[in-house]
């Protein structure tokens, strides 16, 4: 790592900041922590779940918190263990939701990948079982 580097707990500091954001619905808060050629990925068939797939800069980040909200309302979101090495920070968690349309609960593991650059997020990718979401959306009340 470069002498003049951002130090890998630096780099969790961040990711610890942008859930907090994310915990007080703070969107503005989350889009001023990435970069303006932020990539972010989420799991799954967007035709199915409105968030899902791939969104490049803040216009198009800032429609995945919309999407995101207006299907889902989170219950429970627990970040709980991370892991930071050079410019990537991964962190394994557990939420639990309920999708708005088919008033269907889901509750899973997920793991998320973040990239960072100068104290910026650069990249998101979230894992989860998307087979449970797709479901959850497809199920009827």
């Amino acid at each position: 790592m470069r002498a003049d580097a951002v130090s890998e707990q630096e780099n969790i500091e961040v990711i610890h900041q942008a859930y907090a954001a994310f915990g007080q619905g703070n969107v503005p808060g989350v889009l001023a922590m990435l970069t303006e050629d932020v990539s972010w990925s989420t799991p799954g068939p967007p035709d199915l779940i409105p968030y899902a797939g791939l969104r490049k800069g803040h216009e198009q980040v800032a429609g995945y918190f919309e999407a995101f909200g207006g299907a889902v309302e989170v219950t429970e979101f627990e970040p709980q263990t991370f892991f930071a090495e050079d410019d990537m920070v991964v962190v394994l968690g557990y939420y639990a939701f309920r999708v708005k349309s088919t008033a269907k609960a889901v509750d899973i593991d997920w793991v998320h990948e973040f990239t960072l650059r100068d104290r910026k997020i650069a990249d998101f990718r979230g894992y989860e079982d998307s087979a449970a979401v797709v479901a959850a959306f497809t199920a009827q009340p």
